[in-house]
């Protein structure tokens, strides 16, 4: 149950309650007390879309621990409010906060699209599979009226680059056209994140993203339409959703998933404090415990940056999650196959068109 106390009051169709000050800004405004300012704006805040020209798009991912070469992420911030999001941080290098602004303040690479086409276009460039939501989700709701990501798969497509995607919207099922295309060249792989399967979970833990109903079924479409799929059970919240593990493993099984994957939640930066706001306002009753049983799974601290360690965390806590979801996975035959996405077709624009062969 929601603490509905006045002085906590809980936001509902909010991730983060509140905006904590950006560490890159030397001051801000704050509402320290509601008695204390008469004029302070109490209106719900509407989605601001901020339309961007940027000089990049794609990116080489360095870090070890995760499964991706490069990413590309058309949005910035994410309408979804998903509380924990590890992007939330990058939404203070734009000036903004981590909080609500990260789910209310929407950058849109306008020109994604044709800095695309250039990264393709650079003879420097050498195939390899480039994964879009690698930061925030390129299906959020914004996406259905710009259609960004549908023209960088159409462009992926047309160079036969391969492309993965990590998504929490059925608004994907949208593109299945491109998708079959795509996939018919091993061109593409879709996964789908599913925390829970506890529809009152999601709706505290990720307000405005596709109900878990929806998102096995956009498994179950996208299979029986060819296109290879998998799901990111993640991130496992001890004494939240891991005790969920094994419902969704199968659930998304059933569906058509073939791999699956994981993180523990980790809370760096200003997610910390966010998250915290939250979880004893979602959550009074339990918040202590679990809070001490995230700090068991990072060294004692919330805020891992360990590599090697940070994405799965460690001690015994972690080591049990591990266990249990290996175990599941092999109970319903995920990820018994790795075949890679191919890089051979790439074909690059010359003079403008594409080669005759």
């Amino acid at each position: 149950m929601i603490n509905q106390d006045a002085n906590e009051r809980f936001e509902k169709g909010r991730g983060a309650q509140y905006n904590p000050k950006n560490r890159f800004l030397k001051g801000a405004y704050v509402k320290e007390h509601a008695e204390g300012i008469d004029d302070w704006e109490e209106a719900k805040r509407n989605t601001e879309y901020i339309f961007d020209n940027s000089k990049t798009l794609v990116n080489a991912v360095t870090s070890p621990d995760v499964g991706m070469l490069y990413s590309a992420n058309p949005y910035q911030g994410c309408e979804h409010g998903c509380v924990y999001c590890y992007a939330r941080n990058s939404h203070e290098y734009w000036g903004y906060s981590a909080g609500i602004d990260f789910e209310s303040r929407i950058v849109v690479k306008k020109n994604a699209p044709a800095l695309l086409r250039k990264f393709f276009d650079n003879k420097n460039w050498e195939p390899a599979t480039i994964s879009l939501s690698g930061n925030t989700d390129c299906y959020q709701p914004v996406e259905r009226k710009m259609k960004i990501t549908r023209a960088l798969l159409e462009i992926c497509l047309e160079y036969r680059n391969p492309v993965g995607i990590l998504t929490k919207n059925s608004l994907v099922l949208r593109d299945l056209d491109i998708l079959q295309e795509l996939a018919k060249l091993n061109l593409v792989r879709v996964y789908t994140s599913i925390t829970s399967l506890d529809e009152n979970l999601r709706r505290l833990l990720e307000p405005r993203t596709a109900s878990y109903a929806n998102r096995l079924d956009v498994l179950r479409k996208l299979t029986n339409a060819g296109v290879p799929t998998g799901i990111m059970n993640a991130p496992l919240i001890p004494g939240l959703n891991d005790m969920h593990i094994h419902d969704v493993i199968k659930a998304a099984s059933e569906a058509g998933a073939k791999w699956a994957g994981y993180t523990v939640v980790r809370l760096n930066g200003a997610i910390g404090e966010i998250f915290r706001d939250w979880l004893y306002k979602a959550f009074p009753e339990r918040a202590d415990k679990v809070w001490h049983q995230i700090s068991e799974c990072h060294g004692g601290k919330v805020n891992d940056s360990r590599f090697g360690t940070r994405m799965g965390g460690d001690g015994k806590f972690a080591e049990l999650i591990k266990t249990q979801f290996a175990l599941y996975c092999k109970k319903y035959n995920m990820n018994e196959s790795k075949i890679p996405l191919d890089t051979s077709l790439f074909r690059r624009m010359k003079g403008g068109q594409l080669p005759l062969f």
